[in-house]
């Protein structure tokens, strides 16, 4: 048998609970043969003994930077400057005129390049060429200038787009061997913000689901009409929009609760909204949970609703879809690609909880429209959406740039 193609992933939290699509797809490659190391910079944002018994054997098996310790980052560090003093100052400036030569940007900067100097000596360590990177491609890009390592990236959006300059989106695409976006939509903004002569190394691979796992779930009760958003607690999810909208329906005399699954920093001013419209019956604020559990709230739901100003192209999308429960999402970025309106869900402006007070009302009081909806949901996955095929997909791409 040849022997599997060795590839290094460098993550910035492994395993996170908002990461979970990362760990399907490296498990994903694994299944395929692949020889995967993975590099991650912070510590799981979960003890051992919370983790599900798949990220337990990821916990095990990954080496994260902040986690091996102060000690142990600055031998590496130090270990690395006498094996070639000249090439680790050389690489330390170029860091620094990364970050602009702005005084304010330097700490951050050095902290990037001594994060970069102990992965990339795990990985080469490990005998790895090439190291593909979700969420931390600043890290990857010095490490590539530094060592004999070769990357790739995977650019997810919107975030990545809001500045292009500063996350130096054209060094990154040119210096990549690959740019992997997940939607149409992730690609053009790739390429308006690169050189024509890169974009041959831009990849469309959407990401997906197992829908064995998402799979399709029975008709929850019909008494209290379930809304439920799984994500982080962050101003690009606009809740606040989310939030009057189920004002809205209430005051419509429907019978509606939400459920808001994720934490972030926005958890207080969420609260004190909840409070100030009197919505402490209507909406509950369940905090970060572990798969299982996200599992359970999908099945209870009614509706998914996705209000956000700015995304990439959202995987909890994806894995309510796979489970039937119709959708109802601002009309943003890739979003349409994935959910055409009124055909796998219903599309909505962003800005406005009116809309998205309207299109959850259509769904119930129409049955008939949202259990269709629902199935042509879970269908679109199947299609478009299904890591079964989008992982070997993946992999392809991995071989024509990347492989030795």
């Amino acid at each position: 048998m040849p022997a599997p193609h060795r590839i290094g992933y460098l993550v910035s939290q492994y395993p996170a609970l908002s990461h979970t699509f990362v760990m399907r797809e490296i498990r994903g490659l694994r299944q395929l043969g692949w020889d995967v190391r993975v590099v991650s910079i912070r510590k799981s944002d979960r003890p051992l003994a919370a983790l599900s018994q798949d990220e337990a054997e990821e916990f095990q098996s990954t080496f994260s930077v902040m986690g091996s310790g102060l000690g142990a980052i600055l031998r590496t560090t130090f270990l690395e400057f006498l094996r070639n003093p000249l090439k680790f100052a050389a690489s330390l400036i170029d860091t620094w005129k990364l970050a602009g030569f702005k005084p304010a940007l330097w700490p951050p900067y050095t902290a990037y390049f001594v994060e970069a100097i102990v992965a990339g000596a795990q990985f080469r360590g490990q005998g790895v060429g090439h190291v593909h990177t979700h969420f931390s491609t600043t890290i990857a890009l010095i490490m590539s200038r530094h060592f004999d390592i070769d990357f790739s990236s995977t650019i997810h959006g919107s975030g990545e787009f809001e500045d292009v300059v500063g996350f130096h989106l054209k060094e990154k695409v040119a210096r990549a061997t690959l740019t992997v976006a997940i939607s149409n939509y992730g690609s053009s903004q790739i390429q308006r913000s690169s050189r024509p002569d890169d974009w041959n190394k831009i990849v469309v691979v959407p990401l997906g689901v197992d829908i064995v796992q998402f799979a399709a779930r029975p008709q929850p009760p019909a008494d209290v009409f379930q809304l439920v958003f799984v994500g982080r607690l962050e101003m690009a999810k606009a809740l606040h929009i989310l939030i009057e909208a189920v004002r809205l329906l209430r005051d419509r005399g429907h019978q509606v609760h939400l459920t808001l699954v994720g934490g972030g920093a926005l958890m207080p001013m969420v609260q004190q909204q909840v409070h100030e419209l009197g919505l402490s019956n209507e909406v509950e604020l369940a905090g970060p949970q572990n798969h299982d559990k996200v599992l359970d709230y999908y099945r209870r739901a009614h509706v998914f609703v996705c209000s956000s100003y700015a995304e990439g192209l959202p995987v909890v999308l994806m894995e309510a879809m796979a489970m039937e429960v119709p959708c109802v999402s601002t009309w943003i970025t890739g979003i349409p690609e994935m959910i055409r309106d009124n055909v796998d869900g219903l599309l909505v402006p962003p800005a406005s909880a009116g809309h998205i007070a309207d299109a959850v009302e259509r769904l119930i009081i129409e049955p008939g429209l949202a259990q269709r909806l629902g199935k042509a949901g879970r269908a679109r996955i199947d299609d478009k959406y299904n890591l079964a095929r989008n992982i070997p997909a993946l992999a392809r791409v991995f071989e024509r740039f990347v492989a030795k």
